[in-house]
């Protein structure tokens, strides 16, 4: 979009032909399932990522070959048995520069050439050991959005003498959001936020049994929090989380400039 602003200020173009060249480029339809939206990174500061519950291998496949780009994309919710059936169809983009970087816990594949430009620095804590999936994601997410990332896992309220040392940690390291994740009783965020002068932003996972079962009961508790300060996010949701952590902390950076 730069190179054709510049483009039409040097008058190289028309106006006419910048108008084609948006509407051309702004939307790439491939066949009949898929129509990707190639300016959202431009529009929204977000790259595209490919959710691949739902898709095809072929279909995942078309879209990578497709629409990467020199900053590259992910897929989301990739897992590793599919991962095995497409990454030798992947060979191509590591002869054009890409790194292929699949996480198995995260079930995000990463495809890039570039290392982003740091931003600013986020926390992320998880209650226990099975939340840390989601995490993860949210993790992967949030370094590919330029964001530092410290990460505590296993410091849930079952001993929560384990997370008085890792939020001081938070502090002392100048992190500027806080992402929790937490299943059974969700109560984590709550306690964090009682305790932080920063966002922090819940996630409830689907980590849980009985009246806990499939993230409910997590997502009602940190929705009807006391601690004033949280944001919370869908079920199992480290992607979302990521996003809008980084968009706190790209218009804490637009203020400052």
């Amino acid at each position: 979009m730069r190179e054709i602003i510049q483009k039409l200020l040097d008058g190289q173009i028309s106006a006419e032909t910048v108008e084609k060249m948006l509407k051309t480029s702004y939307i790439r339809e491939l066949e009949d399932f898929a129509k990707i939206d190639m300016c959202r990174e431009a529009r929204t500061g977000i790259p595209e990522a490919i959710f691949a519950e739902g898709k095809a291998n072929d279909e995942i496949l078309k879209i990578v070959m497709n629409c990467v780009d020199n900053k590259g994309i992910m897929v989301t919710r990739l897992a590793n048995n599919r991962y095995e059936s497409i990454k030798e169809d992947l060979n191509p983009l590591i002869d054009r520069g890409f790194q292929i970087i699949y996480n198995k816990k995260a079930r995000i594949l990463n495809i890039k050439k570039h290392e982003p430009e740091k931003i600013g620095k986020i926390g992320i804590i998880s209650a226990g050991t099975s939340d840390i999936p989601v995490a993860e994601e949210a993790r992967i997410v949030a370094e590919e959005a330029g964001c530092e990332v410290l990460i505590s896992y296993d410091v849930g309220v079952a001993g929560i003498h384990r997370l008085f040392s890792q939020v001081r940690r938070m502090i002392e390291e100048d992190v500027e959001v806080l992402i929790v994740i937490a299943g059974m009783e969700g109560a984590l965020p709550s306690v964090v936020a009682g305790l932080v002068d920063m966002p922090v932003i819940g996630v409830p996972s689907s980590v849980g049994y009985g009246v806990g079962e499939g993230g409910f009961t997590a997502l009602y508790s940190m929705l009807q929090s006391c601690a004033p300060g949280i944001a919370v996010v869908n079920i199992d949701n480290g992607f979302g989380a990521a996003v809008f952590a980084s968009k706190i902390i790209k218009s804490t950076l637009k203020r400052k400039m």
